[in-house]
């Protein structure tokens, strides 16, 4: 029955994944801690492997690749590997209660910047707002990037990867502040960032010796969530950018609410 569990819920992860080119790790971790019967160590652990074999099904989708900016996602991962090795370090010496509780403020603050984008999106996509001079006069500046915050975000990120297994739902709004991409751009980039640094925080972690997965659950969910994010790519070209992040945002809340509610309260 577990084994059933695992690639169901892993088919509705990978959907998720591949739509809006992140949250994997989000939904993972509470799953395979509170439904799989995991620890949130090990539960971060496997989602790692998770978040790396799904996202490369997602990258299979044409779409997804010809929205990759390559050169931004490799020079942001290189920065996100470097936090990565932090974060595994740091993953092993906290609690569980005291890892859940980070990951929940993580969830929430993350979600009120999505809404507040989700706004903001929602009005330029109806017109209001800016002038189409501002708006020409906004995108020239938007194309100086600052390397100096590409750093600072991609260790930011980095460290959220090896710490809890996930990153994808931070680097999205990231890569859309630090180097100026759409969400859609953002979203496919995600996912070569998170296959890069997630690999670098499994390298870190069993070098240290502390890298445990339950492999049979975890390559069975892995096995549904790569065929949910292998669909779930198509299905982000149909729907329209903002309502992406709306979805993005209440996905943060609810998970944000269970975990909070399962760590204090059962």
């Amino acid at each position: 029955m577990s084994a059933l569990i695992a690639v169901l819920v892993g088919l509705s992860v990978g959907v998720v994944v591949g739509t809006l080119g992140a949250g994997g790790g989000i939904l993972s971790v509470p799953i395979l801690t509170y439904l799989l019967m995991q620890t949130p160590h090990d539960a971060t652990s496997g989602s790692l492997v998770i978040v790396i074999v799904t996202s490369f099904a997602a990258i299979i989708a044409r779409e997804r690749r010809e929205q990759i900016r390559w050169g931004e996602g490799v020079t942001f991962a290189l920065f996100s590997s470097l936090g990565a090795i932090g974060g595994r370090y740091l993953n092993h010496l906290l609690g569980e209660k005291e890892l859940f509780s980070l990951f929940v403020i993580l969830l929430l603050s993350v979600s009120g910047f999505m809404f507040r984008n989700a706004y903001l999106q929602r009005k330029r996509e109806r017109g209001k707002g800016n002038t189409q001079k501002q708006l020409l006069r906004k995108s020239c500046k938007e194309q100086k990037i600052n390397y100096f915050y590409v750093g600072i975000a991609g260790l930011s990120t980095g460290i959220l990867t090896g710490l809890f297994g996930i990153g994808g739902f931070v680097v999205v709004p990231a890569l859309m502040i630090v180097m100026k991409l759409n969400v859609r751009e953002a979203a496919a980039t995600a996912l070569l960032v998170m296959i890069i640094a997630a690999s670098v925080a499994i390298v870190t972690g069993v070098v240290r010796g502390n890298f445990n997965v339950d492999w049979m659950v975890v390559l069975l969910f892995t096995a549904g969530s790569s065929v949910g994010g292998y669909l779930g790519g198509p299905l982000s070209q149909r729907i329209r950018q903002s309502t992406l992040t709306y979805i993005f945002a209440f996905l943060l809340v609810a998970v944000g609410s269970f975990t909070l509610i399962k760590t204090f309260l059962f």
